[in-house]
């Protein structure tokens, strides 16, 4: 039997809103909202630990962080 292969770091797109900021883990079914970016750093964390197990969880959590702007002519 051979062993899962461990994942090393998890990417996260995180947008800003009205209401806050959001992130939303790609390629895992990871999700979470918060009202500062401080915030939301903690509940990317705390999502993480919960979504894996320990022996599978990754070390490294990259957040990639989204700004959209609106240019008018």
């Amino acid at each position: 039997m051979q062993k899962s292969e461990k994942i090393r770091e998890v990417l996260f797109l995180v947008e800003e809103t009205d209401e806050g900021y959001v992130a939303q883990a790609l390629g895992h079914s990871i999700y979470t909202q918060a009202d500062s970016l401080d915030e939301l750093k903690e509940m990317v964390k705390d999502a993480v630990e919960c979504h894996f197990d320990e022996e599978e969880r990754p070390r490294i959590i990259r957040l990639h962080i989204v700004k959209q702007e609106v240019l008018t002519l």
